[in-house]
């Protein structure tokens, strides 16, 4: 008799935590009806397993372990974030975090891997976009959540850690080792290439994004006179804070609508439009995109897109078209809410779609021919007349290709800059 009272006074408490939170929720549907009958099964259950589960577990963790299955189950970016999640989380978002520098999310009840970061011990292990983990060191990944799977993946500067992967077009799993480091993410990186054409590498959207970006364009426009073109590579780009690409989009756009998100709440409801005037003064534009550009990417590539200022190249965008807020809790921790979809200026949804390139270019790598017999020209021929006065120019001895050749993608994007460049010479002269 007393277990039998002392299971209805512990749900009728539990029910009262979950009503009281539940009602302060629904401020703003005062007529809404909570589901009273699932509420009970949900306390039932609870019991059950706090009674008669095989081992001791305290209220505490299956509280826990309750909320993040209820966050679990919504979609693959909503997750509850303890203590050490969230403070990870937001290391991630100011540049510094340990770990082995990758962007995951779950998919059929694996570890997907959305991107790998540049300079990274993933990206140097040859870690790619689309890679499926199947286990870490000796544990099966099915069945984890995607907190514990991040848990097993942190740890000790220098510690090892062994992923079992599965990847497209393998018939067999990819065993790698990889050791784990304090993760510096250098968000922009910038060089000029070769006959003056700027180069911009982002690796992930932070807080000081769009205002690194600025700075980067800027020194290409003070480097180059002029600045005949810029590739912009957004490729393993796993995205990052939503107004960091706005600013990005800003400095490239004469204003306009970037982008705008439809949500439930009247707060997730926001449109983010670009200034007038643009930083690069209608410089030809290529942005490099591929599967593991998501999100903030896809938002910057899908502006630019929509408003033809630039070719987007490359491969189909990952299609992470959501929005998400961090929530902090009064404890310290935290829920990660997908709040709602982001939409391009043009009304497109890149939610599981991804944005599709101008341009496809795959990735490849680029063989020189071997054996080649040089070839023979006018000026090798005996007695061959002199250019009679004109300007001789030795192109083959000016053009420098600074890019690796590996870089097929990179190359390809050049080349339409430069083919553009062509086209807005002057006319030639009669």
């Amino acid at each position: 008799m007393k277990r039998f009272t002392h299971y209805f006074i512990h749900c009728g408490l539990l029910l009262s935590l979950l009503l009281t939170t539940a009602l302060g929720a629904e401020d703003s549907a005062k007529d809404a009806r909570l589901p009273l009958e699932e509420l009970q099964l949900f306390a039932q259950v609870f019991e059950q397993i706090r009674s008669a589960y095989v081992e001791e577990i305290d209220d505490k963790t299956l509280i826990e372990n309750a909320i993040t299955g209820l966050l679990g189950e919504l979609d693959p970016h909503s997750a509850f974030l303890k203590k050490d999640s969230y403070r990870d989380l937001q290391e991630h978002t100011s540049g510094e975090f340990g770990g082995i520098g990758i962007e995951v999310g779950m998919e059929d009840g694996f570890i997907k891997v959305i991107s790998p970061i540049d300079d990274t011990p993933a990206s140097r292990a040859g870690i790619e976009a689309g890679d499926l983990i199947i286990k870490l060191n000796n544990s099966a990944v099915q069945g984890m959540n995607l907190e514990e799977a991040l848990e097993m993946m942190r740890g000790a500067k220098g510690s090892p850690l062994t992923l079992t992967i599965a990847r497209e077009n393998r018939n067999k799993p990819l065993v790698i080792t990889v050791l784990r480091d304090i993760i510096k993410i250098t968000s922009v990186r910038h060089k000029t290439l070769d006959e003056d054409f700027g180069y911009i590498r982002i690796a992930q959207f932070q807080a000081n994004t769009g205002e690194e970006f600025r700075r980067s364009i800027k020194a290409l426009l003070k480097a180059s006179s002029p600045l005949k073109g810029l590739v912009l590579d957004l490729r393993n780009n796993p995205g990052g804070l939503l107004p960091a690409s706005v600013e990005v989009a800003d400095a490239m756009l004469d204003g306009g609508l970037v982008v705008y998100t439809e949500g439930r709440a009247e707060s997730a409801n926001t449109r983010f439009s670009a200034k007038a005037g643009e930083l690069l003064n209608d410089t030809p534009l290529v942005i490099l995109i591929n599967g593991g550009s998501a999100s903030a990417s896809e938002i910057v590539a899908g502006a630019i897109q929509d408003h033809h200022r630039g070719v987007i190249m490359g491969t189909s965008s990952f299609g992470k078209g959501s929005v998400q807020n961090i929530l902090p809790l009064s404890d310290g921790r935290a829920i990660k809410l997908t709040t709602a979809r982001y939409f391009t200026p043009s009304g497109r949804s890149i939610q599981a779609e991804g944005v599709q390139p101008d341009i496809w270019v795959e990735r490849a790598k680029i063989q020189l021919a071997s054996n080649r017999q040089p070839d023979i020209k006018e000026a090798d021929l005996s007695g061959h007349l002199n250019q009679g006065g004109a300007t001789s120019t030795d192109s083959d001895s000016t053009a420098k290709r600074q890019e690796s050749l590996d870089d097929y993608q990179l190359i390809e994007a050049l080349n339409l800059l430069k083919g553009l460049a062509i086209l807005s010479k002057q006319p030639p002269v009669n």
